[in-house]
């Protein structure tokens, strides 16, 4: 019965413990989680809770325990209430969200069973769980690229430059996104918007600046910064503009370096645009400088001299002095000579005096001047004369005349009455654009009659209208020529000067009997500045090119830009003179560009340049040589006189910063060879007596009380040189001579550089002092260059107050003094047996004088214009003043010759030598103009 009933019992037990576990766990189908990277809880929704109808039996109704399905998932459940089922998710490591953002995986409760043990315990349905990784903002934005590079153009204004970019390695959208962009460097043309596009905020010009560098950071939707900022360089380009480039604006010219080329570096900018031809005028714009160009200043002789032009002419403006003062009212520029300008504003004119003008204007005649002229004013424009001749009184009629009337230019000549004299051309017009330019031309009228020739700038012109008159019948009415306006001595109550001309003249002369030839108007008016080309052989086939005959204008042509700019580089200029204007020269070019199929198609814009002339180094002129000497009274007598300047010497010298030069004479300083232009040998001190003492040369000018005029104009230094030593003092009544002084300077280009003044003093022996008769050279100085140049060599006298004393001679002269006396008073009565005989020998030997062959074919040798003495009244003087001395002169230069040394008696033999043929008499010595140079 006991077993019976343990059997029910453990049957009826077993049965209840299958009835207590008989449902399962429950739980949600799905579930969503978050966890936030770097923490380990997940939040869960719904909630992690397992329920179980089994409660609440214990163990069948409790929740033991939560399983996750996938072991890549790294996570893990825990029950945190068995009773209410209630369990969290925790992850088992570190989630990074850059990892992996989500992750999905399958959970399961399980209940406890039926028993402690866990037995028959049961699991519920399969849940699935999602769960998303939430980002943290632990990372800052990165540029893509370390740096960023763009060009822009200038002058235009962009949407956007360039673009920058930058990332984030945070996973979420939030953080991982760039929300903002910023310039950090500030004052910056630029902006930059939120996707990192960069545009400029104004016009960028290349020449305020050519490159720009800017930083630039970024943020992302967090706001966090990027740690490092990206830079970003901008480059700006200039705007393509056709035009020519890589030249500069000034060019420095140096005096004597030859031609200078002006744009080595130039090319020209077309920006690839197509073309066919392009063409380039270059000019060189000197209307400033002198007449125009730079020209040789020499006077209007000298330069017809260098000319090779035909003697006679007269110069109707001279620059003012005492013998020329009709100039001396009208308004100058105060220059020198041929540099000198007259300027009229229509109220100033001259009167030319009667002696000046030019006589017997024959069939053939030239005149010739510069003459710078603008439009006439007023609606009426009047007659403006530059040249009149006409009736001085009761008659006003015009002889001839040249005029401006309304741009043109009339030149009028009424011919005097000749048997069967008839209506004849009187009046020549010349319309030309040059006569109104404000520019300065020169202007040249050959008359052979009855053909009239114009020559403006070298360039001849017919007259475009001839009017035909009555010749002028003849009269006793005196004439009146003038300059700047024409006299009206007639028909009118007080005489006046009208028609007055407004503009400038300089160089107005007429040269009567002859006309001037082709070659010899391009020579005065030529111009020694200009372009020129170097290496022409180096311009190839594909360029043409063309001066004018001032070579002030260049044109070039090319069919390609290469040889265009090839030619370019070659262009260069250039100053012939040895001493040049210094200034500015001003260039101006034009370009043309032709394209295919089109006129026009290309606008390059113009040039101006300049050329700076340097100032040329200035030359220094020294004249030396023995400054005193002391002669005896029979060669002051001697009808050859003794020589003055018989040892002078004339140099030119200028000094030189170039190192290189190898043929100075010391470093630095160079001797220069040029021309001189005119000399003067003034007497110091009290007039020449006339009735005693006179200055010669050749026998030709004697200076009774004024000066000796020697006027060569424009020659070499060695020429002036040789006919300075052929001036010779002569005193034929020397008892009252202690001494005579002179002064001897030199001058080049009309007096722009002068000499030093060289002193020099004659003595005659019996008036000498005990001091020692010195042959002394103080003008030695510093050596430098230049050419020679001739003006004339006169003799003038000063005031001895403002001349300096010289020492006393030589004792030792005193004792060769006295014993030449001695010697004369012994032998005077031999002498006079053999005056006569010993006289002609002289003479004789005077003429076979080697000394005085000089060549005398270029040098014009003028007496004072105040006093003109022929050569036969020379000669006729020197007959009547000589028999009263010539047997005393013979008797003391024999006696001298027989007691003196050669050494004693070197410089009275050496002028014995420099005697010449009595008689022989010319009115100018004339040097070979072939030699010089231009």
């Amino acid at each position: 019965a006991s077993f019976q009933n343990l059997n029910s019992l453990f049957c009826c037990f077993f049965s209840v413990s299958i009835v207590v576990n008989k449902h399962k766990p429950w739980i949600e189908t799905s579930y969503h989680g978050v966890i936030i990277e770097n923490m380990d809880t997940v939040m869960l929704d719904p909630p992690l809770v397992a329920l179980d109808k089994d409660a609440p039996v214990p163990y069948a109704g409790e929740i033991c325990a939560f399983k996750i399905h996938g072991l890549e998932a790294p996570f893990e459940a825990e029950v945190l209430n068995r009773t209410s089922g209630e369990g969290v998710l925790r992850a088992r490591g570190p989630i990074d969200c850059e990892q992996q953002k989500e992750y999905t995986f399958i959970i399961q409760a399980y209940d406890c069973g039926a028993s402690p043990s866990g037995a028959n315990w049961k699991k519920s349905h399969k849940a699935v769980v999602h769960i998303q990784v939430d980002d943290v903002n632990e990372f800052s934005p990165v540029f893509r690229e370390p740096l960023y590079r763009a060009t822009v153009t200038e002058g235009k204004i962009y949407d956007s430059i360039l673009q920058v970019e930058a990332w984030d390695q945070d996973c979420s959208p939030q953080y991982s996104q760039i929300c903002n962009y910023e310039i950090v460097t500030q004052d910056t043309p630029f902006a930059i918007d939120r996707n990192g596009n960069i545009r400029n905020t104004e016009r960028l010009s290349y020449d305020k600046q050519q490159n720009y560098k800017i930083m630039v950071t970024a943020y992302d939707c967090g706001q966090k910064r990027a740690t490092e900022s990206v830079s970003v360089h901008i480059d700006v380009k200039p705007v393509c503009k056709p035009g020519w480039q890589g030249w500069n604006k000034r060019v420095d010219y140096e005096p004597g370096t030859g031609s200078k080329q002006l744009f080595s570096k130039m090319h020209l900018e077309t920006c690839d645009g197509p073309l066919s031809s392009v063409r380039a005028m270059v000019e060189l714009q000197t209307s400033h400088i002198g007449k125009g160009c730079d020209r040789e200043t020499y006077s209007e002789k000298s330069l017809q001299k260098l000319c090779g032009a035909a003697s006679g002419s007269t110069d109707l403006l001279p620059a003012p002095s005492a013998s020329t003062n009709w100039t001396a009212s009208l308004l100058t520029d105060n220059g020198r000579d041929s540099d000198l300008i007259f300027r009229f504003d229509g109220r100033q004119a001259a009167n030319i005096p009667e002696w000046v003008v030019p006589q017997n204007l024959t069939d053939q005649f030239t005149i010739a001047t510069w003459m710078k002229h603008g439009p006439s004013p007023g609606l009426r424009a009047e007659k403006e004369t530059l040249l009149c001749n006409s009736d001085k009184t009761e008659m006003n009629r015009h002889h001839y005349s040249l005029y401006v009337h309304n741009c043109r230019l009339v030149f009028l000549l009424r011919r005097d009455f000749i048997q069967l004299d008839s209506f004849r051309p009187a009046e020549f017009h010349w319309r030309l654009e040059q006569i109104c330019d404000k520019e300065w031309h020169y202007y040249v009228i050959n008359v052979e009659f009855p053909s009239v020739t114009l020559f403006v700038d070298g360039v001849t012109y017919e007259p475009y209208l001839v009017t035909d008159d009555w010749p002028i019948h003849p009269s006793e009415i005196d004439v009146q020529l003038t300059v700047g306006a024409c006299w009206q001595g007639g028909e009118v109550t007080t005489p006046r000067f009208t028609q007055y001309f407004r503009g400038s003249l300089s160089g107005l002369t007429i040269r009567p009997g002859k006309i001037a030839t082709q070659k010899v108007i391009s020579c005065l008016q030529a111009c020694k500045e200009g372009l020129d080309i170097s290496s022409l052989e180096s311009l190839g086939k594909g360029i043409k090119f063309h001066f004018n005959p001032a070579q002030s204008v260049l044109v070039m042509e090319a069919d390609d830009l290469e040889s265009i700019n090839t030619a370019m580089t070659k262009v260069s200029y250039i100053n012939s003179r040895q001493f040049p204007t210094p200034g500015l020269r001003k260039l101006h070019i034009t370009t043309t560009v032709q394209c295919f199929g089109e006129d026009t198609c290309i606008s390059i814009p113009d040039i101006r340049a300049m050329v700076m002339v340097l100032p040329p180094s200035e030359p220094r002129i020294t004249i030396a040589g023995v400054e005193r000497l002391v002669w005896p009274a029979a060669q002051l007598r001697a009808p050859v006189g003794v020589a003055l300047f018989k040892d002078i010497h004339i140099i030119s010298t200028v000094t030189k910063t170039d190192a290189t030069l190898s043929i100075a004479r010391r470093p630095g300083v160079l001797e220069l060879m040029h021309n001189l232009d005119y000399c003067d040998v003034l007497v110091i001190g009290e007039e020449l007596d006339p009735e005693r003492e006179s200055l010669e040369i050749h026998h030709i000018n004697r200076v009774p009380d004024t000066s000796l005029s020697l006027v060569s104009g424009v020659d070499s230094m060695a020429h002036y040189e040789q006919a300075i030593r052929q001036v010779r003092y002569r005193n034929w009544k020397p008892g009252g001579l202690s001494e005579r002084r002179f002064r001897l300077s030199c001058s080049e280009l009309n007096g722009r550089y002068t000499s030093n003044e060289f002193n020099f003093e004659v003595r005659d022996c019996l008036h000498t002092g005990s001091e020692a008769v010195e042959h002394v050279n103080h003008m030695a100085v510093q050596s430098q260059f230049m050419r020679p140049v001739h003006h004339p060599l006169v003799v003038h006298t000063v005031n001895s107050d403002h001349i300096s004393g010289t020492p006393p001679a030589a004792t030792v002269v005193i004792v060769m003094c006295i014993a030449t006396l001695v010697v004369i008073v012994v032998l005077g009565i031999y002498r006079i047996h053999t005056t006569h005989q010993d006289g002609s020998k002289e003479d004789e030997e005077g003429r076979k004088d080697p000394e005085m062959d000089w060549d005398d074919s270029n040098l014009n040798i003028t007496v004072n214009p105040m006093e003109s003495i022929d050569g036969a009244q020379i000669a006729k003087e020197v007959r009547e003043e000589e028999p009263e001395e010539e047997e005393d002169e013979d008797e003391e230069e024999d006696e001298l010759a027989g007691e003196l040394s050669s050494a004693e008696y070197e410089d009275s033999d050496e002028e014995e030598e420099a005697s010449i043929q009595k008689g022989r008499v010319k009115g100018k010595l004339e040097w070979d103009p072939s030699t010089l140079p231009y």
